[in-house]
């Protein structure tokens, strides 16, 4: 029994080492974007040796794609046409967004990097584009359908939670869902305009 016990202590300090990495990556990804964000920095802020940050993930890239590989996780959301589905979906990508550093750190370093953009496009290709193929009238308008929904989101992404603009903070998450449902249940749903 003791054996044991003695294995599983190092595994849960070695978990709880990667979450500590993790979290302070996310918030130093999100602050100071790919190029400036430093494994020093990082280590500094997780408060470990820098050498654990390059055993656990090998370089900044490698750290960048953990710290960022969020899923939204649309596949499983329960979303039937009707007039829900806009307002189901936006308040969705709010619960991921408030207080979710890995998708403020996306959202950054996504327009200058090519693999954070790449993981954005992912998440278009894989999921949203599936989701407007089901909702909508016609499956050939899907990518276009759901590249307008990406842009909505991204857009309302960009202002809250990267440039901070008081105005879009300022808004409650309910009355972003009032403004934004009906725009993205219109994208995915409306007859071709």
């Amino acid at each position: 029994m003791t054996g044991t016990t003695e294995n599983q202590q190092p595994a849960r300090r070695s978990d709880a080492t990667r979450a500590s990495i993790l979290t302070a990556a996310r918030e130093r990804f999100a602050a100071d974007g790919y190029e400036k964000a430093t494994i020093r920095a990082i280590a500094r802020d997780a408060k470990i040796d820098p050498s654990m940050v390059m055993r656990y993930y090998g370089n900044k890239a490698g750290l960048f794609a953990e710290a960022v590989a969020v899923d939204p996780g649309l596949p499983g959301l329960s979303v039937e046409p009707g007039d829900t589905v806009g307002r189901t979906l936006v308040r969705h990508f709010l619960t991921l967004w408030e207080g979710n550093e890995g998708f403020t750190a996306l959202m950054r370093v996504g327009a200058t990097d090519p693999a954070a953009a790449e993981r954005m496009q992912f998440v278009l290709r894989d999921q949203l584009i599936p989701l407007a193929r089901r909702l909508g009238p016609d499956p050939e308008q899907a990518p276009a359908r759901a590249a307008l929904c990406a842009s909505t989101v991204l857009g309302l992404a960009l202002t809250r939670y990267v440039l901070r603009f008081p105005e879009s903070v300022a808004l409650d998450p309910e009355e972003i869902v009032d403004w934004l449902g009906p725009t993205i249940q219109r994208y995915l749903t409306a007859p071709t305009p």
